[in-house]
Order: C-alpha cells, then sequence, then structure tokens
C-alpha cells in the first residue's frame, strides 16, 4: 500500500484548514519546509480518468519549460496513456517553451492550453522557477489554477516537478527546493495531485545507478542523467516517464469525479494573477513605419504558431500606444541580433535608459517578454507609450559567443533596431475608446 502522504487530509480537516485561513489577505501564507514525496494523490485525476476509460477524445495539455518542450517525457507520457486506454484518442496540446517560467505561463494559458480544452493539465515549471521568490511563484502558479478551473472546474490539473543540478541537496534531506516546496504549498491549498520525478532521479543516484550530469559515458550500468545538469538525455526523460505512469497507476485503483470550482472560493493569494492575459497587437495601437509579417516570412514561420500574428518595425519613432485597468503589462515580443532598444512611458513618466531588445545570448531569434510596468493601482486606468529609440544597442555583451567578433558584430545580421511584437501582456483589461 502507498504511504498516505503529508496532505492526504479529511474533509472535515480540509474544512476547518480553509475556515482557519478566513481570508488570504489578512494571512498570507509564509514558505514552509514540505517533504518530498514521489506522489501525492490528493484529490486525483478522477475526470481525466473516467474520459480515458470510456473512450473517444481526451486532451493532454503540458505547459512547462524547455523539459518538456523536448521530445522526451511529454511525448512518451502521452504515448503511454494511449497504449493504456486503447479506446481514447489521446490528443496532445504542446504549450511547453524552453527557457521562460510560470510568469510566462499564466499569461499564455489560455491561448496556448484552456482555449484548446484540455481534459488534463500537466505544469512543470520548477525547474525555470528556481531563482523566483515563493510570492511570486504562487502569484502566477495560482493564476494558472484559477484560470484552468474558472474555463472548465472539470479539467484536472498535476503539477511536475524536474531536476536540476543543485536540487540534490535539499532532496537528499528529503526535503522539497525552494521553488517545488512553493508549489507544493498552493497544490496543498487546492487538493492537486503532484509528482516529484526529481526525487527519483536523486534516489537513483544515491544508490550509484545514476550520475547527475556527464560529458560522455557513463560506467555500464549507471545511467548518465544529463550532459548539462538540467536537460535530461534520452534515459533521464524515460525515468521521469516511469515515474508520471507509477503516479498515474497509484491513482487509478480509487478515482473520482471532482468538481474543482468550488475550491475557487478561497484563493490562496490574495493577489493571485487570474486576470492574467495576453491581448493581441492591434493596428490602432501603432504609429509610424509598422508591417505584418506575412505567414511565409522565416520568422512568421518559427514563431508565428505559438505567438501567432507578429508586427515588425525597424524605424526610429514608431509606437505602440495602448491603456489599461491594471497593475501589470508587458510585451511578448521576440529578441534578436538585429533587436533595437526602446523608450518606455508610462502615465507620464519615461524611463531613464532606453530597453534594449537584445542580450548576450542574441546569435538567434527567441522568444521574451518587456516588462513595461508593474506594481501600478489595479483600479486606476494607466497610459503606455512604447517608441523605437533611434540608436542600436550595444552588441558587445554577445561577442564571447563570436569566432571574430570585430568582424561578425560589423555584419548585416547584427545592424538594425528592429522591434517584433505579437501580443500585450496585461495584468488586468484593455481600455478601449
Amino acid at each position: 500500500m502507498a504511504k498516505c502522504p503529508r496532505f492526504w487530509l479529511s474533509w472535515p480537516v480540509l474544512l476547518a484548514a480553509f475556515a482557519a485561513r478566513a481570508s488570504a489577505a489578512e494571512s498570507p501564507p509564509v514558505l514552509e519546509p514540505i517533504a518530498a514525496e514521489l506522489v501525492r494523490p490528493r484529490d486525483g485525476l478522477g475526470n481525466v480518468l473516467a474520459k480515458l476509460q470510456a473512450g473517444g477524445e481526451v486532451k493532454l495539455a503540458y505547459l512547462g519549460g524547455s523539459i518538456t518542450a523536448a521530445a522526451g517525457w511529454r511525448v512518451q507520457t502521452r504515448a503511454w496513456f494511449a497504449d493504456q486506454f486503447p479506446n481514447a484518442q489521446v490528443r496532445e496540446i504542446n504549450a511547453a517553451i524552453g527557457g521562460t517560467g510560470s510568469d510566462l505561463g499564466v499569461f499564455r494559458v489560455h491561448r496556448d492550453v484552456l482555449q484548446h480544452q484540455p481534459d488534463l493539465l500537466f505544469v512543470e515549471f520548477a525547474v525555470n522557477d528556481g531563482g523566483a521568490s515563493p510570492e511570486r511563484i504562487w502569484q502566477a502558479m495560482e493564476g494558472i489554477v484559477r484560470q484552468t478551473w474558472a474555463a472548465d472546474p472539470r479539467t484536472d490539473v498535476c503539477f511536475v516537478y524536474t531536476y536540476r543540478v543543485g536540487y540534490e541537496k535539499e532532496l537528499e534531506q528529503g526535503q522539497c527546493p525552494r521553488a517545488a516546496a512553493a508549489m507544493e504549498m498552493l497544490a496543498g491549498h487546492y487538493r492537486i495531485p503532484s509528482i516529484n520525478v526529481a526525487l527519483k532521479v536523486v534516489q537513483l543516484q544515491r544508490e550509484g545507478k545514476l550520475v547527475f550530469q556527464a560529458d560522455g559515458p557513463a560506467p555500464a550500468g549507471v545511467i548518465r542523467f544529463s550532459s548539462d545538469g538540467v536537460h535530461p538525455l534520452d534515459d533521464g526523460h524515460r525515468i521521469y516517464t516511469d515515474v508520471v505512469a507509477e503516479a498515474v497507476r497509484s491513482m487509478q485503483s480509487a478515482p473520482r469525479a471532482v468538481e474543482h470550482g468550488p475550491k475557487l472560493d478561497q484563493p490562496f493569494v490574495a493577489d493571485h494573477w487570474q486576470a492574467a492575459k495576453m491581448v493581441p497587437l492591434a493596428p490602432e495601437m501603432l504609429s509610424g513605419n509598422w508591417v505584418q509579417l506575412d505567414e511565409q516570412s522565416p520568422l512568421a514561420r518559427s514563431f508565428g504558431a505559438r505567438m501567432g500574428t507578429l508586427w515588425e518595425t525597424g524605424e526610429p519613432g514608431s509606437k505602440i500606444t495602448f491603456r489599461f485597468r491594471g497593475s501589470q503589462a508587458k510585451l511578448y515580443d521576440l529578441l534578436g541580433p538585429d533587436g533595437g532598444q526602446v523608450i518606455v512611458t508610462v502615465d507620464g513618466r519615461t524611463r531613464d535608459k532606453p530597453v534594449p531588445r537584445f542580450d548576450s545570448y542574441c546569435t538567434y531569434h527567441r522568444i521574451a517578454t518587456l516588462a513595461i510596468a508593474e506594481g501600478l493601482d489595479p483600479d486606476q486606468t494607466h497610459a503606455v507609450t512604447v517608441e523605437v529609440h533611434p540608436e542600436q544597442p550595444d552588441r558587445q555583451s554577445v561577442a564571447f559567443r563570436l569566432k571574430n567578433p570585430a568582424e561578425e558584430l560589423k555584419t548585416p545580421k547584427f545592424q538594425g533596431t528592429r522591434l517584433r511584437v505579437s501580443h500585450l501582456m496585461l495584468l488586468g483589461d484593455l481600455v478601449v475608446e
């Protein structure tokens, strides 16, 4: 029999816990040490398991970073579900983007996941949220959960905690690393099942069956988990898949349907980001020389499926202007070798320095976000202008990645003041006049 998990509470105890937290605003949570368990079933996955057993179309969504974006545990677990439930047509919603955390996931969960009506949502951000504060993790992760159940209270959610070198210190002591501990507290509040695949990696290493990181092959009979300490190789992904499969099996023994909607009555933190949303950039927000990238253009082909319509300008003085009622605003944009820099003005106040859309990784283009404003009065309407600066940003930060930086930085690839944007990211609502 599986060990009774720490948060496996009876309903009277659970209701008493909810009553004790009469108001999240009055009693904000404080991070606590949380014991690491391979699986905490909590309210289980009864809704999706019932659909899988009944047959028909079942959609599994995967929201996470590069560990989930890889063709590893995500692909393998979908195949496992399909094999275990042959009467179901198991579809995958791949909503993973490398190098991103829950602070982006909460803004894009509707566009990338919920509009496709998932039956189960796996959320994997324990590695990429490793440097975030517990408070920020709670805001974003709770926003993901609340948006999901507001859209469909029958959608099951499962948190997955992956491994990176450095996490073994806490895990060897039987404790969750900080990000996973913060997520576990939230999961306990909402009765969300969680699977700690990182714990299995550490257990295998302690038994001499695995090395966390190696440049070359491991000794015979020993699993080489990764080459960089973060991204699993094939054998590492197989470990993750096996742990997830075993966790789901353990929840099959007593599945029960759960209506998750009533759980939204009591938030975990008062300032959660349920209101986070993406708003497509519209022509009326633009002034200057902007073009909508053709669907067949290289950047649109590479990023359009994830970002939607991309708008581009390289003309200094071109602007994005909008008003919103809320506390936070960002741009969903691309960084790249020809990226420019922008002048940001919020409520009449202009930042002291231009903000570059270029960094030390910019030998290629990648998805990014530009923080415009945060901590604003959520009950007020705010005016925002983002303007292309006439000068290029300093490109020297990327020089160490180039074979001949003195010459390569002079090439057309690294010239320009380009700004490419697809959406506004708002914690609040766009104001249209």
